[in-house]
């Protein structure tokens, strides 16, 4: 584990990788600012509606404002997820052929198949969110919480867009992919300092990425 967040860090530092997010960041942010300059007054009727009925005051006041932020934010999270996805599989094989040359790349991730997944996981994910909303206010706790929330987020996806290039046995990947909970809660780090959430989704792919080749040598 210790040798997989190491190059994976070292990774993440490289000129392309950074790039890349900073790219996809930027348009992410866009997109986002759109969204929500359009949405937000629908957005906070929404929320102040759902937690009228919960007995704490201040989170029907404050709270309603602070949340409606933080759905917003989820949306940018989101969409920078689903950026990375459809656009990180030449990055990932230029990184592969460094560290691994000898593993070759034995397919591609189907892109319907990638936004599917990527839209499920968004899908639970915002679920789970609305549902544990109330929860997320409680210090450590919420914190938690959220941390397998974003996890949701990255897990599946990931494993699919990564697999899918190295792995063409159905039965491999799966076993593979039980032991990616932990490694997508680490990457969903990220998401708690604002910026730094961009490299979120592509951390997990190079965690991810290490963690399938490491153990095909």
């Amino acid at each position: 584990m210790k040798q997989i967040i190491s190059k994976s860090l070292q990774d993440m530092l490289s000129k392309e990788v950074i790039l890349f997010v900073l790219k996809l960041g930027f348009i992410s942010f866009a997109i986002t600012l759109f969204l929500t300059w359009n949405m937000w007054g629908a957005m906070a009727g929404l929320i102040t509606t759902y937690l009228s009925w919960i007995p704490w005051a201040w989170l029907q006041t404050s709270g309603a404002t602070v949340a409606t932020f933080s759905v917003a934010y989820m949306f940018f999270i989101i969409i920078v997820a689903l950026l990375t996805s459809l656009f990180s599989e030449k990055l990932l094989i230029d990184l592969a052929k460094k560290r691994y040359p000898d593993i070759p790349v034995v397919g591609s991730a189907d892109i319907t198949t990638s936004i599917l997944l990527t839209l499920k996981a968004s899908v639970i994910f915002l679920l789970l969110f609305i549902i544990t909303l109330p929860l997320l206010f409680i210090p450590l706790f919420g914190q938690v919480v959220l941390l397998y929330l974003w996890s949701v987020l990255l897990k599946e996806p990931t494993i699919y867009d990564v697999g899918a290039l190295f792995i063409d046995d159905k039965t491999v990947l799966k076993t593979k992919k039980k032991r990616t909970r932990v490694l997508a809660m680490i990457a969903a780090l990220f998401n708690y300092v604002p910026f730094l959430n961009i490299f979120a989704p592509v951390y997990a792919q190079i965690l991810f990425l290490h963690h399938i080749l490491k153990e095909e040598q």
